[in-house]
């Protein structure tokens, strides 16, 4: 018999199944579910459908907990779900993919348990936004890092920060592509706007360009800025790379001495982005001090 079906050959026989969170290494809450209607087994059995047996496990516990019983009340088995894609059973080595995991969630939530696939669809949308960023990242990089978009972005896969050699590199293509100082600091600034925007919590790979722009003069930036050509996006890298962590060696003294106009300017920026934590850090920074 194919591995794959041997689960629905053992749900063939069951007679309720009861339901339950995985929490730490029990099970807390739980529902009971009566099989024994025709159409009830059936359906359950279909969201249990396995698609295949790829030979990985997942590291975590799982989320939920599937108990099977037959008609005398016997164990039949305890499935338990991963990420509502997969399936761990005692009798698999490995886990098995669902051939469809968001009908197991569906079934879930129709039996009285929505929190999976309300989890399931607000990951997703994390996931979708998080390509998104990326994309619009990969997107307003400097021309002149061509060939260079797979090493950054394993920075975030890896956890790794950027390298001394990789920083160098990227500096020096750049100072090839963009000669004139206010053309470079642009490029940066716009790169660094791009992507999540955020100060903190972001991919690794979007350090990057902060990374960069920490290394340019004082002088150079502001004269970027003071610039015809700075927009809005620019404004929003200068935001984020101002009031980031560290961000620059002499960052308290830099800030201070930005002109009125551009403090304003950036302050405004700041407090139309409607992220929080970027708000207060811009309070922190650019606000003027009340008497």
């Amino acid at each position: 018999m194919d591995r794959s079906t041997v689960l629905d050959s053992v749900l063939q026989q069951a007679h309720v199944v009861q339901v339950s969170s995985v929490s730490g290494v029990g099970a807390v809450g739980g529902i009971w579910v009566d099989l024994s209607n025709p159409a009830e087994s059936v359906q359950f059995r279909t969201a249990m459908a396995v698609e295949s047996l790829p030979g990985f496990r997942c590291m975590c516990l799982g989320d939920v907990r599937f108990e099977v019983f037959d008609q005398e009340g016997g164990r039949l088995a305890v499935v338990v779900l991963h990420h509502g894609a997969t399936l761990r059973w005692g009798q698999w080595e490995s886990d098995a993919v669902l051939a469809d995991g968001r009908l197991l969630l569906a079934w879930l939530d129709g039996h009285g348990m929505p929190d999976p696939l309300q989890q399931f669809e607000a990951d997703r949308q994390r996931t979708e936004e998080g390509a998104e960023e990326e994309r619009s990242w990969v997107a307003a990089m400097p021309a002149g890092l061509e060939g260079t978009v797979d090493r950054i972005l394993d920075l975030s896969r890896t956890g790794s920060s950027p390298s001394p050699e990789l920083l160098a590199e990227l500096a020096d293509r750049l100072h090839l592509t963009f000669p004139d100082s206010v053309e470079r600091v642009l490029a940066l600034l716009d790169w660094y706007g791009s992507g999540s925007g955020r100060c903190s919590g972001h991919p690794v790979h979007e350090s990057v360009p902060g990374e960069l722009l920490g290394r340019v003069p004082i002088a150079d930036l502001l004269a970027a800025l003071a610039d015809p050509r700075a927009e809005e996006r620019h404004d929003a890298g200068a935001v984020r790379h101002l009031v980031g962590w560290k961000t620059r060696p002499r960052q308290k003294r830099d800030v201070a001495g930005l002109p009125e106009p551009l403090r304003a300017r950036l302050l405004a920026h700041a407090r139309r982005s409607g992220d929080s934590d970027k708000q207060g850090r811009v309070e922190r920074w650019l606000a003027p001090l009340r008497a």
